[in-house]
């Protein structure tokens, strides 16, 4: 393998983990403390969350899809070998959590945001349910593309 696949290939996998993580974060503990949480603190955790994450996530989603795009396209020559396989589903995987980030779970963001602690729907807690039920498909997605792409940098012969 090139040295610039390589540089390329640590730059997909390091920028992934950064999406990954928030996946195996929620898997560890993060989904259980907000189905535990009343509304209040749920709308408080959900708000500060979601204004974080727009301010940041944002360059940690476009570094990975340009990394993996990247990685593509370096491997596309060898269209046959595991890690152009990989990287290609990797990719594909990405664009299916971006894609449920900004049709799924940033729209119920939006409404979550207009809530406060004392004025909020009745039915708050289906709207927390819908945003996890999102939120697994994205975990589904990018957590198969980054296990994906991490077996074909391993296990791909060279």
């Amino acid at each position: 393998m090139k040295l610039t696949t390589k540089i390329i290939l640590f730059a997909a996998l390091f920028a992934y983990s950064w999406i990954v993580s928030q996946s195996w974060m929620y898997v560890i503990a993060l989904e259980n403390v907000q189905q535990a949480m009343g509304a209040s603190s749920y709308i408080e955790v959900r708000q500060l969350l979601d204004t974080s994450f727009r301010a940041n996530f944002k360059f940690v989603i476009i570094g990975a899809l340009v990394s993996n795009l990247l990685l593509v396209l370096v491997t596309a020559r060898n269209y046959r070998s595991g890690l152009f396989v990989a990287a290609l589903f990797a990719f594909l995987a990405l664009v299916v959590d971006t894609f449920l980030t900004l049709k799924g779970n940033v729209p119920v963001n939006d409404l979550i945001n207009t809530w406060t602690a004392t004025n909020h729907p009745a039915n708050w807690a289906e709207t927390r349910t819908e945003w996890l039920r999102i939120f697994h498909l994205r975990q589904l997605a990018n957590g198969s593309g980054f296990v994906a792409l991490l077996a074909g940098s391993i296990f791909s012969r060279s």
